[in-house]
């Protein structure tokens, strides 16, 4: 009988390792994939960034030269701010506005299935096609805001607005997302612990305050995980609506990264606004994770 069960635990044991290796070679088409559109551009842009690479011709070694360069120019600090106001202002908003529509999905009503379906629509739509229509809706003259509001207001001319403006934009297209992985939260918290504060004569503020907001804590981290990373790396919406400007107004760091590679031509120093970039969202992540990671433990 013993010698039974250890030839089946042998077979179960090569079974799993037959599996095991199975599974490393179904993942090497995906490791060329992301090692060719990923991995070899982020080597030759570090590559560029210390190097005085002029109209994509590679010169003399510059050493760290290019970051310096980058860390001293006056349209840095700028636009790393601007960077970090976009991220804070978008997940301000978008938390919030994504909850409430996650509570609302989450009740039984007719057409659910329909309506969840449909507040995805922005999310899913290009944010080129996104941004040209409120490129049009902030007109000054003939756009459908100064029209509602029945105001005069220079959205995207006036610098102290601008860069709210765009903000606005990515909480309108981005919010049905956070409300889909806020939904999914919702949708595990068991009901039973409802029922039971009902019981205890609970209200429904302090349901949610006791049971939702407590129990939706790994969802909000999964959506500041996916949105601050997404966020600090913002280019089209930004590009399309201001191109930076009023001035420097609304310059982010990829529009900066931009401005010197196509502008100035200087792939050195674009290159090294890009590897800045890659590490701030870097770090970002090590954040998020590890506090996702303490979640979890806890």
């Amino acid at each position: 009988m013993e010698w039974k069960i250890g030839r089946k635990f042998e077979k179960m044991k090569k079974l799993q390792l037959t599996e095991g290796k199975l599974a490393y070679l179904l993942l090497i088409p995906t490791f060329v994939v992301l090692g060719v559109l990923a991995l070899i551009p982020l080597m030759m842009t570090f590559g560029m960034s210390f190097f005085d690479v002029r109209y994509l011709i590679w010169g003399d070694f510059a050493g760290f030269s290019n970051y310096l360069k980058v860390f001293s120019d006056p349209r840095f600090v700028p636009a790393l701010t601007h960077t970090l106001i976009f991220v804070g202002g978008s997940l301000a908003m978008e938390i919030p506005f994504g909850l409430a529509i996650a509570l609302a999905l989450n009740k039984a009503f007719k057409g659910r299935g329909l309506t969840r379906a449909a507040i995805l629509i922005p999310w899913a739509m290009p944010t080129a096609v996104i941004a040209q229509m409120f490129l049009y809706m902030y007109n000054q003259e003939f756009g459908v805001f100064n029209a509602i509001l029945g105001a005069d207001i220079g959205w995207l001319s006036n610098p102290g607005i601008a860069l709210f403006s765009c903000i606005l934009l990515d909480v309108w297209k981005t919010t049905p997302f956070v409300a889909l992985l806020l939904l999914a939260g919702l949708q595990v918290i068991p009901g039973e612990l409802y029922e039971a504060a009902k019981v205890d004569g609970a209200g429904a503020w302090r349901r949610f305050h006791s049971i939702t907001l407590p129990l939706l804590i790994p969802a909000f981290l999964v959506v500041l995980v996916f949105r601050a990373l997404d966020a600090f790396k913002v280019y089209d919406s930004v590009y399309i609506l201001t191109g930076g400007g009023p001035g420097i107004s609304t310059e982010v760091l990829s529009t900066f990264a931009y401005s010197e590679y196509i502008n100035s031509s200087d792939f050195g120093t674009g290159s090294a606004i890009s590897v800045i970039t890659f590490l701030c969202v870097f770090i970002l992540a090590l954040f998020c994770v590890r506090g996702m990671t303490r979640q979890v433990n806890y």
